[in-house]
């Protein structure tokens, strides 16, 4: 199993390839099949992960290597998911937590 993620608010693709255990270029591919994953990108075009986005892709990595299922059976498993148990976190943020986010994303590009 997977270690558990860091405390970050976003991650790079070479962080997210090996929390994932895939090679960036799958991680690509991913994002061409899976319209969930829209990652940020810096202006130099680097690929920001939310800790969301860290937490989906777990999870298409274990529909796909562990339980088998095709690029499309993932997708529909995923919209089952999503439907099955609406996210509540969809919430308006409060402004300490844009604060914290656009600290974090500042920090990350100072790098």
């Amino acid at each position: 199993m997977t270690a558990p993620l860091p405390d970050k608010l976003y991650f790079k693709i070479g962080e997210v390839a090996k929390l994932i255990g895939v090679k960036p270029y799958v991680l690509r591919y991913w994002e061409t099949e899976f319209s969930i994953l829209r990652p940020g990108k810096t202006r130099a075009r680097h690929r920001l992960y939310r800790r969301k986005d860290v937490e989906v892709l777990l999870e298409i990595r274990r529909l796909l290597y562990t339980e088998r299922y095709t690029i499309e059976g993932a997708k529909r498993r995923l919209r089952e998911l999503s439907t099955a148990s609406p996210d509540t976190g969809d919430t308006a943020p409060t402004a300490a937590a844009v604060r914290d986010e656009l600290v974090a994303l500042y920090r990350m590009l100072e790098d």
